[in-house]
């Protein structure tokens, strides 16, 4: 591999790139903070890591350097035979081109990687990398925590208040939240300022780390039950629980209130204030739909 690869402006000269501004093109061009990014996923040569838009490969190449194999997404044909130029000759590393909102993500790491003698390909643990475009940050997520095979770990360069979102505690909770937090553990690592993108974006972006749990953080409710009386709760999130939960659910407010205080939670506080056991409590006690 080229030690020292072209940057992402100099292949934006060469090829004459417009970046697409409806596709969320922000390049990340600062090395330490793509060197940071490779570094949170604490990759060595066993790992096998997906990448999301992989771009003109600045993060790639890091990557690379650390895990066993690469396999990287990319919506942009454009893009496609620039990437594959730059890690000719890098068998460990391959290109798919592709919308990840439309692909397995498990499917991709089995149909990629390598056959090891006397291993299971689904068995096989991969982690996640990628630099987000900020309009499917929510939706990749949700995709890549409720996949039948989830990843181990996802490193995310998402918008900065996203990521203070995700990883916010009870008091500042929102459903995306408690959606994250049902099925991992967010570490927001640090900020990446909008100067180290190409273009510059409006906003400041954060480093955030998503570590799946080996089970749910509920793990004895049903999830659709779950997610059920959490998006009720927080379907007019100013409103006390008990106001939104009858309204969510189309129930009685005297049901709420039976079902708030036989959960050991008081009828007037609101669905940002609750932490996920809470909400667990909330599921086993309120009967599931008919």
């Amino acid at each position: 591999m080229n030690n020292n690869p072209p940057s992402p402006l100099e292949l934006v000269r060469r090829y004459d790139l417009n970046l697409k501004k409806s596709l969320g093109q922000n390049l990340l061009i600062d090395g330490s903070h793509l060197a940071r990014i490779a570094d949170a996923a604490n990759l060595d040569p066993s790992d096998t890591v997906l990448e999301i838009g992989p771009g003109l490969g600045a993060l790639t190449h890091h990557l690379a350097q650390r895990a066993g194999r690469v396999i990287a997404v990319e919506l942009d044909q454009r893009f496609i035979p620039i990437l594959r130029e730059q890690f000719a000759g890098q068998p460990r590393v391959s290109f798919v081109h592709g919308d990840i909102l439309a692909l397995n993500p498990a499917d991709l790491v089995r149909a990629n990687a390598p056959r090891n003698a006397g291993s299971d390909p689904d068995a096989q643990p991969y982690k996640v990398v990628a630099n987000l475009p900020y309009y499917i940050t929510s939706a990749v997520i949700r995709r890549l925590l409720e996949t039948g095979r989830p990843p181990a770990m996802a490193v995310l360069l998402v918008q900065r208040e996203v990521a203070q979102r995700i990883a916010a505690q009870p008091g500042g909770m929102s459903l995306l939240a408690v959606s994250v937090q049902f099925y991992a553990r967010p570490q927001v690592l640090h900020t990446v300022p909008a100067g180290a993108f190409l273009p510059r974006p409006k906003v400041d972006s954060a480093l955030l780390r998503l570590d799946l749990r080996p089970q749910p953080a509920v793990p004895d409710v049903d999830p659709a039950h779950f997610f059920r009386l959490a998006r009720a709760g927080f379907g007019q999130r100013r409103k006390q629980l008990r106001n939104s939960l009858s309204a969510g659910l189309s129930s009685p407010k005297e049901d709420a209130n039976r079902w708030l205080r036989a959960a050991g939670i008081d009828p007037s506080r609101r669905a940002e204030t609750l932490s996920l056991q809470e909400w667990g409590n909330l599921a086993r006690t309120v009967p599931g739909p008919e």
